[in-house]
């Protein structure tokens, strides 16, 4: 391409100019110049068509879930999906069940009742083993300080115990499983889906 232009470069500085030369003439001639032309056209044009309208599919819209309010311990959880055939949207709140231990034992510290938020907190696994290493024991039956710890020690009261609990699935509240459960569905309908 590039040789082709600098070819046509060099032609164009090369030429010469060409000058006519000036003759006159003169002749007389009586008869017209008459020139007979005839011309028939014929255009047949036969067209076969067929328009097909491709659109953007449906799309699904995950839902918006308010949970502006700072006084709510909910979260606000939603998703969509979205194939050629089919379109899922979903939207729910889950409960953050710390937020609501929280503001438990803070509304019953702020009614004066110690004791009883020093007891909400203590559910938490974490909060109970502190408390059993700091040597000041989580409260029990209206029980608070060195018989709090005998009781907690006692071998009928092992299953109350927060930290006690082992296992997977032991310490899920039934919002989160069916949460999970659900994401789990959706999960399992999309891989059908994009699988068949």
């Amino acid at each position: 391409m590039i040789q082709k232009m600098f070819a046509a470069f060099i032609m164009l500085f090369l030429a010469t100019a060409a000058y006519a030369q000036e003759e006159t003439t003169t002749t007389t001639t009586n008869d017209p110049i008459v020139t007979e032309n005839t011309t028939t056209s014929t255009v047949t044009t036969t067209s076969d068509s067929t328009n097909t309208v491709i659109a953007a599919p449906p799309t699904a819209i995950s839902p918006n879930i308010n949970t502006a309010n700072s006084d709510l311990c909910t979260v606000g959880v939603s998703g969509a999906v979205q194939t050629q055939i089919l379109g899922i949207s979903s939207g729910m709140t889950v409960r953050d069940m710390n937020c609501e231990k929280l503001k438990n034992a803070k509304t019953l510290y702020d009614m004066g009742m110690k004791v009883a938020a020093v007891s909400v907190m203590c559910q938490d696994p974490r909060i109970f083993q502190a408390m059993m290493d700091a040597g000041t024991p989580c409260p029990i039956d209206g029980k608070i300080g060195e018989e709090a710890k005998s009781e907690w020690n006692d071998p009928s009261n092992q299953d109350r115990r927060p930290d006690s609990q082992s296992g997977i699935g032991m310490n899920i509240d039934p919002d989160t499983r069916t949460t999970l459960f659900g994401g789990a569905l959706v999960l399992g309908i999309l891989a059908i889906l994009l699988g068949g």
